[in-house]
């Protein structure tokens, strides 16, 4: 395939999955760095970075998220709107309060835990299964997931 000036023309396939989608190895190295850069920079300046869509905790369809104990959500990298709320009674498409049970979980397992529910995919925008890895940081859940 050329253009008309004769260049070489490169062709890239567009394929539906062609943002690879994270792998759980990767959602635990986020969750890691994400409690590293808080310890390191204070939590003011982590929570913005970790909201921040454009930022270093946002790889495609893996992001960071960080809940108060008592289910506020703190930070959040693909919807900042939730940021400020408390979402004790958010459910999944299935009527599971996930949040809630995520907090639980990360009281009774601080050293970190899988989760597993239903979310907006941000590359996909359709509703999938999703698995959650968190750790407990102090007062709080930092947690990231991936799309099954």
């Amino acid at each position: 395939m050329h253009h008309p000036d004769g260049r070489r023309a490169v062709r890239r396939a567009r394929h539906p999955l062609s943002q690879a989608a994270a792998t759980k190895d990767e959602a635990i190295a986020m969750v890691k760095s994400g409690i590293a850069f808080l310890k390191a920079n204070g939590t003011e300046k982590g929570y913005t970075e970790i909201s921040n869509k454009e930022g270093q905790f946002r790889k495609d369809d893996l992001y960071l998220v960080v809940y108060g104990l008592d289910c506020k959500c703190l930070a959040h990298g693909a919807n900042a709107k939730q940021v400020g709320k408390d979402l004790i009674d958010l459910t999944d498409i299935d009527g599971k309060y996930f949040v809630k049970e995520r907090v639980a979980l990360a009281k009774a397992n601080p050293g970190g835990f899988w989760q597993d529910y239903k979310f907006s995919n941000p590359v996909s925008k359709k509703i999938e299964p999703k698995s959650m890895y968190c750790e407990k940081f102090g007062e709080t859940a930092v947690c990231g997931g991936v799309y099954k």
